[in-house]
């Protein structure tokens, strides 16, 4: 059972603060080592901030050891009543700059309460004053993780942060997403077009559209997900692709698909060309934001393709 703050003894409080410091060093070490490739910056003071809380601990350990020798008693936050629950986000998937410098912030900030806490309830006036030190500490820490994005844009670093987080945001989620989508809008117009003409009947249509991008969404999805782990060309977890681009495909599929619930089939066709074009445009325009291809160039390949497929189904279906 959880002990009550008020009722922790002078030897309890130090090994709960010996035990705090060593926790909190090792959740810095964890955030700097998951950084460290794509943000430098961020990973070199997470590594300062972690040397500094193995500074605290030490001069703790001396303190406990002059007052009541090597044994340590096993008292950890979640003994406690009142420390708040620290979820593993160390180990989540996907780790942003901004949550792990709100993440400090509120470490040092719950750190701080603590010694200023503690440092009114101890005897020893030699514990008192390396507990106050420690909280002045702690405020200066959660002062920088405060204001780290102000010092990062002023040193420049936070540019190449930003930089690099639109690199792996392309890389892992425009990149299959932009795939799906252009395979759902393109791959699909043969069969949804050659139904139309082929039955002119709207419904017809709508299931053979409906058929044919969730069919693509499901072979694109599981054949981004198995292409690569992930684990050598920083691409992210493979089912998070995945799952990315099965619903941009299906989703590039539905749009010139859903036309086609409209009864009239000559008014179905000219609603149906026009979501094409609309998508052709956006996913050339995706192209030449994200991938950095003219804007042109990009419009003439996506359209072109688009354009040969669509004859290919009318044909097809006018057979």
């Amino acid at each position: 059972m959880a002990k009550a703050f008020h009722e922790l003894t002078e030897r309890e409080i130090l090994a709960l603060a010996i035990a705090l410091e060593e926790e909190d060093g090792k959740i810095y070490g964890a955030f700097a080592d998951r950084l460290r490739a794509d943000y430098p910056a961020t990973a070199t003071a997470l590594g300062r901030m972690q040397e500094e809380e193995a500074g605290h601990r030490h001069r703790l350990l001396e303190a406990y050891r002059q007052r009541f020798g090597e044994q340590l008693p096993l008292i950890r936050r979640q003994d406690v009543k009142g420390f708040v629950d620290r979820k593993p986000l160390w180990l989540a998937r996907v780790l942003t700059v901004a949550r792990v410098r709100h993440e400090a912030e509120m470490m040092e900030f719950e750190t701080r309460r603590f010694y200023e806490a503690v440092a009114q309830r101890t005897t020893d006036a030699g514990i008192r004053q390396l507990l106050d030190d420690l909280a002045q500490e702690e405020r200066k820490h959660s002062e920088m993780a405060e204001h780290f994005e102000k010092q990062q844009a002023a040193s420049g670093a936070r540019a190449e942060e930003d930089a690099a987080a639109r690199r792996i945001f392309v890389l892992q989620i425009v990149q299959p997403g932009l795939a799906g989508l252009m395979d759902g809008s393109v791959s699909t117009l043969a069969p949804l077009f050659a139904a139309a003409f082929a039955t002119r009947n709207s419904w017809d249509a709508f299931l053979v559209g409906m058929a044919a991008s969730v069919g693509a969404g499901i072979s694109m999805g599981f054949a981004e997900a198995l292409s690569d782990d992930g684990a050598l060309s920083g691409r992210g977890h493979p089912w998070l692709r995945g799952g990315v681009c099965g619903i941009m495909t299906t989703l590039g599929g539905i749009g010139h698909t859903l036309p086609f619930l409209i009864p009239d089939f000559r008014l179905a066709i000219g609603v149906a060309a026009t979501v094409v074009a609309v998508e052709l445009g956006v996913i050339s325009w995706i192209r030449h934001h994200y991938m950095d291809t003219p804007f042109l160039s990009a419009a003439f390949q996506v359209i072109l393709g688009g354009v040969l497929v669509f004859i290919a189904g009318v044909l097809i279906g006018s057979a």
